[in-house]
């Protein structure tokens, strides 16, 4: 998200588990948080829908517990919102979304109640690791989304 004209931080981090202060390897034993990033934008710049088109063309908002080959509950899809008016932005999205799946768009929606820094060999991973595993086609970052 970070390569996104209009965002101003993105960070990497775990949301909304069961557990005070995970590290990486209680994400793998089930701590019930999402692994996530925390994106703060210039909304001059970019709105929230622009943001959400831009996630949701990188993510499959069809797959449960899954993204690319990472399979487990800290990898699902979801959209965790600071200000209440930005849930109805977001749920509006979702459901034009859906219309482009025959399957049931599952990203979750919920208040973030939780958001814990990740370690920081996972903050700008692939600018420390080129060539690093992502399952994220980044060239998509520079492409405008077209607003629907």
């Amino acid at each position: 998200m970070s390569r996104v004209e209009g965002v101003v931080d993105a960070v990497s981090g775990y949301a909304n588990g069961r557990t005070e202060s995970p590290s990486y390897e209680d994400l793998q034993r089930g701590s019930g948080h999402a692994e996530t990033v925390r994106v703060w934008y210039d909304p001059a710049s970019i709105s929230l829908d622009e943001l959400l088109l831009h996630y949701l063309r990188i993510v499959d908002p069809t797959s449960l517990d899954r993204q690319g080959p990472d399979r487990g509950e800290q990898y699902r899809a979801g959209v965790y919102w600071v200000d209440e008016s930005d849930r109805s932005v977001i749920e509006y999205r979702l459901s034009q979304t859906q219309k482009d799946y025959d399957d049931p768009v599952v990203v979750e929606v919920q208040p973030l109640y939780q958001f814990l820094t990740a370690e920081e060999f996972h903050q700008d991973y692939l600018e420390k690791n080129p060539g690093g595993y992502c399952h994220v086609d980044l060239s998509l970052a520079a492409e405008p989304v077209i607003r629907v």
